[in-house]
């Protein structure tokens, strides 16, 4: 194959890696009821002036399977870190003991399920959407180089081989995330 042609070909899969990864992502921040250290990945502290992640400045883990527990690196910061986690609005009611603050992770309602389970559609839907994107793109520059027409048939068989690949990769995502939401 051309070296252009292999080229368009190899940056294109990495487009679409890069479209399972963020949905991979995006999938850690929809909670499924089980308690979970990264459902804070996303709170960030204003640790001496800077936004700093939370786990750099506290250690996060769980009790059980409804408690997530932040312990403080320094205890002056119990209530900054608190309230971060409220400004991140992601539904939590932190208590703080003096100590560490407790995060009571509430059991999912059929309604609240549901909902998760539409915002997981949504989100393979906008992976699928980015996916498609990049082959269209890969599609036209295909056609733009100067190449016999086989080579540019066989480029654009690989970059719709890819697009397959990875929309089914979304679509399994989705059904192991949707299976995970909607188990009780």
């Amino acid at each position: 194959m051309d070296e252009e042609l292999k080229f368009i070909v190899d940056s294109t899969k990495e487009l679409m890696e890069n479209a399972i990864t963020h949905l991979e992502k995006e999938f850690r921040n929809i909670r499924a009821g089980k308690a979970t250290p990264s459902m804070l990945g996303s709170v960030t502290v204003d640790y001496y002036g800077s936004q700093t992640p939370l786990a750099q400045v506290a250690n996060v883990g769980t009790m059980d399977a409804h408690t997530i527990t932040v312990q403080p690196w320094e205890k002056q910061m119990l209530q900054e870190i608190e309230k971060a986690i409220m400004n991140a609005n992601l539904g939590f009611n932190p208590m703080n003991n003096g100590e560490m603050i407790i995060i009571n992770v509430p059991i999912l309602t059929e309604e609240r399920r549901k909902e998760l389970s539409k915002q997981a559609k949504g989100e393979a839907e906008n992976a699928k959407v980015s996916i498609r994107n990049d082959r269209r793109e890969a599609m036209n520059e295909i056609k733009k180089t100067d190449t016999s027409e086989d080579m540019k048939a066989n480029a654009e068989i690989d970059v719709q081989n890819l697009t397959d690949k990875y929309s089914a990769e979304v679509d399994e995502h989705y059904k192991v995330k949707d299976e995970e939401i909607m188990k009780v």
